[in-house]
């Protein structure tokens, strides 16, 4: 497969522009398709819940009906996403769309029953895992240096605002009929199989069926990929402690805006306020921190704000106004942004083409459950105490992890000589007869486990 090697480690010269990114005709056609297919999947989500309540009038399934999509992450995502390895990028992330437009088309069947609902959306994200697996790994093959960085920083971006805007959207429609807006993401759906299909090249699959072995024991080999090889061990803890205070107002905005509104904005202002306050700040600090600054002096910047995101959240202890907390939440979004995709791109640099996609697959599991968890604990925590002391007491916890995790990160040499590896490994012609584990190439010198990677052509 003609593959293409990122750059050993992001250039010294300026960053990369807009204008150099979009002129990329392949990449112009993946943003299109993902911001499509995300816009659509939240006004999917509004208006299912809509349609679950309207039909049972039990708030307990209408929020079944949201967190069903989360479930195939939490029950199998990296098995999922490893079958994404297996396959040419383009086939999977198309077939995974005209799947998910199929089913919401089966959905937005007016009179459907709930039960069948709720099976459907199941069904429907199942192809979530693979086709965002499918669409990490065939990044770094259409952008380079830090034309990657930039890349990551604006799909990360249109990620967040395709949340506003679906949520917002999608609430609007479903209030007038929720079938229509289920086939609007149907159509989303269809639109990008069709921007996919014409606009991405065709190239073959990462793994030849000479190379596959058993799915579960190809998805192990992703796990120790992320957590056996230092440098990518060190990022995975970064963008996991990161994802365990920030998604905390959030998760928690409803309460806390209807305990602490104070007649200055109504309780439902307060709360929106405080839920799109993160992916705004996420949306500025990934643009502006990837646009204004260097590669050098964004890698310099990369663990001052990991450890700057909790502290942000920190102040909540003195019980501010929900508007307050608003912009403190908006200031930890726009901290974690500014340092996501610097880790992204030497999370990919350093990774051997072929576990692109399941390495993608034990990160966003990874970032799902974590999120999961500490929404969770601290809204127990939130029956028992003030919401401010808990969030607030959270982030001071999340400061001191974050400043062990950026004590603890590989030392320059260690990081050069991790990309360097990878580098080689992607270069090198596949050998070995089937069976043998050829991996990328060479032993992974940090895996521990002793197989060979299988190499890209």
């Amino acid at each position: 497969m003609e593959a293409t090697v990122p750059n050993e480690r992001p250039s010294a010269e300026g960053p990369a522009t807009f204008r150099e990114v979009f002129s990329q005709r392949e990449f112009r056609a993946v943003f299109v398709a993902g911001a499509l297919s995300w816009v659509g999947d939240y006004v999917a989500k509004a208006a299912v819940t809509l349609l679950v309540f309207q039909q049972t009038r039990s708030v307990a399934l209408s929020a079944a009906a949201f967190a069903v999509s989360f479930l195939p992450w939490l029950l199998g995502g990296p098995v999922l996403a490893a079958l994404a390895e297996r396959y040419p990028y383009r086939r999977v992330m198309v077939a995974c769309d005209l799947i998910r437009m199929a089913l919401m088309l089966l959905i937005a069947i007016p009179g459907l029953p709930y039960q069948a609902v709720l099976v459907l959306i199941f069904a429907a994200t199942l192809a979530n895992p693979p086709s965002q697996a499918a669409k990490s790994a065939l990044m770094p093959q259409l952008l380079t240096g830090d034309q990657l960085v930039l890349g990551l920083s604006l799909n990360s971006s249109i990620g967040q605002a395709a949340q506003v805007v679906g949520y917002a959207l999608g609430a609007a429609v479903a209030a007038i009929n929720p079938e229509v807006a289920l086939v609007f993401n149907a159509a989303t759906f269809g639109l990008s199989a069709l921007l996919l299909r014409l606009g991405v090249r065709d190239r073959p699959a990462v793994m030849s069926p000479a190379h596959r072995s058993h799915l579960l024991r190809e998805t192990r080999e992703g796990f120790g990929i992320v957590f056996r090889t230092p440098v990518l061990r060190a990022i995975a803890v970064l963008v996991f402690s990161a994802m365990l205070f920030s998604i905390v107002p959030e998760g928690l905005a409803a309460a806390w805006a209807h305990d602490e509104s104070r007649g200055a904005v109504s309780a439902g202002t307060a709360q929106a306020a405080i839920m799109v306050a993160n992916p705004i700040g996420f949306i500025l600090g990934g643009l502006l921190v990837s646009r204004l600054f260097g590669p050098t002096r964004r890698l310099k910047l990369m663990r001052p704000l990991a450890v700057l995101a909790p502290l942000m959240l920190v102040p909540v202890l003195l019980d501010p106004p929900p508007m307050v907390v608003a912009l403190l939440a908006a200031l930890c979004g726009f901290a974690v942004a500014g340092m996501m995709p610097m880790a992204n791109g030497l999370f990919v640099q350093a990774l051997p083409n072929g576990f692109r996609a399941r390495a993608f697959g034990v990160m966003a599991t990874g970032v799902q459950v974590i999120q999961g968890f500490a929404v969770l604990i601290t809204g127990v925590l939130a029956d028992r105490f003030p919401i401010p002391i808990v969030v607030g007491l959270w982030s001071a916890a999340g400061v001191v992890l974050m400043v062990v995790s950026t004590l603890r990160w590989p030392d320059r040499q260690t990081v050069d000589d991790a990309i360097t590896a990878a580098t080689r490994a992607n270069a090198e012609p596949p050998e070995g007869p089937a069976g043998d584990r050829t991996g990328e190439g060479t032993a992974d010198p940090h895996s521990g486990d002793g197989h060979r990677r299988h190499a890209v052509t």
